[in-house]
């Protein structure tokens, strides 16, 4: 069957090309499948305004939200959000805005589901791996497909103070969720196909719900624009080696541990260095008094939070990308860093593990702060004294990247619904 003539229902309940994270993943896998199919959209009605500005706006369903439902997430996010976002509490307390949503959608698309309207329903989000999607229901001979659906991933070990830090007590909602919400099971055990973004979930999932590996896939969650595809252009840089992070400044995050680690650096290596931080979020007083306290104000800069199309300039201007994040289910900043010819150095928990090889950059076994503080030292140390080192692992780095354009994850995807329509 050729992809032109195929018919998909997408359902993305978070699709938006203004905004970041997951709507913008949402929206960038949209944007890549429509090239190929005859997509119809159904999404949230928040999404309508900056989908109709495309100059080719979709061919969508806005599914509307109620009085009671926009009442009921202003007060769980005045609840929730003290300083930070308590993300297991945020998630469990969203659920019924979530089921509202995933209901409209169900009424308004099961009759043309049934008549067989669509070659395929697939739908891509939310990508956590605790919501049902009714419309699985329907399918009663048509092909669904669910995920990526990514996440999971406990703490390691060692970090169980920074898993207190964000809430991880609370992370038993998550189970509680898969006995207690209605077709949670089903919309799993229905599938046709769950494409699972990191090896870890692919092995949750997989046991969680007695999957065959005929119907499980790895399909990494993150992609990149085409555009991200140049090498830094640091080269030009003489006096400096230029180091990187990028993310929001919470625990998790571990941009502490970078910094810990610029401290242990002996003189000569880190008179060459100079730290961007790039990201916004509650620990960031705090490590700016540890820069203070370490005596590092001239060579560690914090650029704030800015737009994400505004990070290119900086992994651009950049030579190494230091990520040492301890629980990250996508990592779309490693990606991103790759495609610009950065080496990386990263924490081995979790999706980032997974894009980062040993001709690219290094991933460090979580195995204690302690631990990774000093592999993340060792390594920065390494990378700084060793040019060639670091010539080979940005050119691996870009040629590695070049798998997650959005393009190409597109029409892995178009493979994957002409694969099943052939069985």
């Amino acid at each position: 069957m050729k992809p032109g003539k195929l018919k998909v229902l997408l359902i993305i309940e978070q699709c938006n090309p203004e905004w970041s994270s997951v709507p913008l993943e949402g929206y960038n896998y949209f944007q890549g499948i429509r090239q190929w199919v005859d997509v119809t959209l159904a999404t949230h009605i928040r999404n309508r305004e900056a989908l109709e500005k495309l100059p080719k706006p979709p061919n969508a369903v806005y599914i509307p939200e109620s009085a009671l439902s926009r009442k009921y997430h202003r007060f769980i996010e005045n609840i929730v959000a003290k300083g930070k976002i308590n993300w297991p509490l945020y998630h469990a307390l969203s659920y019924p805005i979530y089921e509202e949503f995933n209901r409209r959608v169900y009424q308004h698309f099961k009759s043309e589901i049934a008549r067989g309207d669509y070659d395929i329903v697939h739908a891509l989000t939310p990508m956590m791996p605790r919501y049902p999607v009714k419309a699985v229901k329907a399918c009663k001979t048509t092909p669904f497909i669910l995920g990526p659906v990514n996440g999971g991933v406990p703490f390691p070990p060692g970090f169980q103070e920074t898993a207190r830090q964000e809430n991880a007590n609370l992370n038993f909602l998550r189970a509680f969720g898969r006995f207690l919400i209605p077709g949670y099971r089903a919309t799993y055990q229905k599938a046709d196909r769950v494409l699972a973004g990191s090896t870890y979930t692919l092995n949750l999932i997989q046991r969680l719900f007695s999957l065959t590996d005929e119907r499980i896939s790895l399909f990494y969650e993150n992609g990149i624009p085409k555009h991200f595809l140049q090498n830094s252009s640091a080269s030009d840089h003489k006096d400096k080696i230029h180091l990187l992070f990028v993310g929001r400044l919470v625990p998790y995050k571990c941009a502490d541990l970078v910094i810990a680690a610029l401290g242990r650096l002996n003189a000569s290596a880190r008179d060459r260095l100079h730290l961007t931080i790039v990201g916004g979020g509650s620990e960031q007083q705090k490590l700016e008094q540890q820069v203070r306290d370490l005596k590092l104000e001239d060579i560690v800069h914090f650029a704030g939070w800015v737009e994400q199309k505004e990070t290119l300039q900086y992994y651009r201007q950049a030579d190494i990308f230091c990520f040492p994040s301890i629980r990250e289910f996508g990592g779309a900043v490693v990606l991103e860093a790759m495609a610009c010819g950065l080496p990386c150095i990263v924490a081995n928990n979790g999706g980032i593990g997974e894009y980062v090889t040993e001709q690219t950059g290094f991933k460090i076994d979580p195995r204690s702060r302690e631990y990774l503080t000093e592999q993340v030292a060792e390594k920065i140390d390494l990378l700084v004294k060793d040019e060639n080192l670091r010539s080979r692992m940005s050119q691996k780095s870009t040629e590695r990247a070049k798998e997650f354009v959005w393009e190409n994850k597109a029409t892995k995807i178009i493979e994957i619904y002409q694969e099943i329509l052939e069985k």
